[in-house]
């Protein structure tokens, strides 16, 4: 059998495929940035077209790099941004309109008149979510709005939705195969976590037809096979789940109580919560952790919507640092950001403020302040952030004491230690951080045998540093305290 497990890797900014082989080292990496499109205040697009080709072009890099071929992989695994929502043609494959992207907030109005008309807590109580912008369904309902004759095409069965995953699936397979997981269904605000289904009294609310929604399935499954000429093999596609759950399960946090953050464009933090359904009173989400072998695994997790993407603002927009990379030497000369505040509150506020109508400020500047306190601050917002979720959880009674970090991020080591300072818990750093796409992976190696057991996945698991807290408690909590009044003055919720 063939010995090696491709992770496509479809992320918010860039699209990357990974190859691992058996022991979880990665031997062949393609990457391949897209273009972000903002048409409106607040509006976020991808073109699905676009996410294709760099998804093939990335896979080709991937191979080229690992000096393999197609019929080397034995198992082909996806992850994926979530909640970015697709609706193409059956017929003819094509998006009938851009994915809208889940930092969007143009449905905010749909949002609140559903709240005012007393659904959220009904709504709670089946998906686990709260109503906003963030998820999956108001952005169906928005292009079925938006497109000519959308709900009759709809009604009739010519429409597809789905998640990235389920769009990328369906053009893998050849159309064959519309599925997705209960990850990523469980981010739609259309799926019901107890039931384990899509919810009919949702689908009515909301009158989205069920025949445009995928099958779902485990984390680990026969999802199909390739079929299609760009790829000369029939590949088992045996594994899938949204990028947070997949670093989840990447970073093997197998057991209740075990925490992990990832920091990309934004940051979430899950926490495994087993066989119980928690159920949060400081606005974070019930969510799937993961379902294999029919059994499902939840989690409470708390969403960020802006962490590394506010550094590709710096870079990009404020044009202050020309590399990412550059912030790590920045922040190491400038550690304390001398009362500068920056708020990245670019697409609105998530957990645990949930604000969408938010927007992004920078307080606290004097005379002295220059650009390496912003840029300073900018990683300390991040922390701070973080902070937020963390004393949510604690308020609803769990009290993690490490958390497993991943994400292009905490390669910075300063970043890395600024988290440890702030939340006063143990933040350890794995050997291999590129946890989203080795989660992949290992979903698509339990399927088709290549790892006997999740057992098997957590011996894989290897420190490469523990931070723990240098910085005197009461400052951090000076600091704190001065982000939440930062905090305060942006709010509009």
């Amino acid at each position: 059998m063939a010995g090696y497990l491709l992770a496509i890797d479809q992320g918010t900014t860039s699209s990357r495929a990974m190859i691992f082989d058996q022991d979880s080292r990665v031997v062949g990496l393609g990457q391949q940035e897209f273009q972000q499109f903002f048409p409106e205040d607040g509006w976020v697009e991808h073109d699905p077209e676009e996410i294709w080709s760099s998804v093939m072009s990335v896979i080709d890099q991937a191979l080229e790099a690992a000096a393999l071929s197609y019929r080397d992989i034995a198992a082909i695994g996806i992850t994926n941004q979530r909640e970015t929502t697709v609706v193409w043609d059956r017929a003819t494959h094509a998006p009938v309109y851009p994915a809208i992207v889940w930092q969007d907030r143009r449905t905010d109005a749909a949002c609140q008149a559903l709240k005012q008309a007393g659904h959220e807590a009904e709504i709670n109580a089946r998906t686990g979510l709260l109503l906003d912008p963030y998820f999956s369904a108001t952005k169906v309902r928005w292009i079925l709005d938006h497109i000519e004759e959308g709900q009759n095409r709809a009604e009739a069965g010519e429409l597809c939705f789905g998640t990235i995953d389920s769009f990328l699936l369906w053009r893998l397979s050849g159309g064959a195969a519309h599925k997705t997981d209960a990850t990523n269904a469980a981010r739609t605000l259309l799926f019901n976590i107890e039931t384990q289904d899509w919810d009919d009294h949702i689908l009515s609310m909301l009158n989205i037809p069920r025949v445009m929604l995928p099958e779902v399935l485990d984390c680990s499954a026969n999802f199909g096979t390739t079929d299609i000429p760009q790829i000369p093999a029939n590949i088992p596609i045996a594994g899938m789940a949204g990028d947070q759950q997949a670093a989840l399960i990447g970073q093997c946090c197998f057991d209740v109580g075990m925490m992990k953050s990832t920091y990309g464009t934004g940051c979430f933090m899950i926490l495994n919560t087993g066989d119980q359904l928690v159920r949060s009173e400081h606005r974070l989400l019930t969510t799937v952790a993961y379902r294999l072998n029919g059994k499902v695994c939840y989690g409470l997790e708390g969403s960020i919507f802006i962490a590394g993407a506010a550094v590709q603002w710096l870079r990009d927009s404020m044009q202050i640092i020309a590399h990412a990379g550059d912030t790590e030497a920045i922040a190491e000369a400038n550690p304390d950001s001398h009362g500068v505040y920056v708020v990245p509150a670019f697409t609105g506020l998530g957990a645990p403020y949930w604000d969408p109508g938010a927007r992004g400020a920078v307080l606290g500047l004097t005379r002295d302040s220059g650009i390496n306190d912003i840029v300073t601050a900018t990683l300390q917002s991040v922390s701070y952030q973080s902070q937020d979720l963390l004393a949510a959880m604690t308020s609803d009674g769990l009290a993690p004491k490490v958390v497993r970090v991943d994400g292009g991020m905490i390669a910075n080591d300063w970043m890395a230690q600024n988290l440890a300072d702030q939340l006063g818990i143990d933040v350890d750093r794995p050997v291999v951080t590129e946890t989203t796409a080795l989660g992949a992976a290992y979903l698509a190696g339990l399927q088709v045998g290549l790892f006997a057991s999740i057992d098997a996945l957590t011996e894989n698991w290897q420190l490469d540093r523990r931070f723990q807290r240098k910085l005197p408690a009461q400052v951090a909590e000076d600091r704190y305290a001065g982000w939440q009044a930062a905090v305060t003055r942006i709010k509009t919720a």
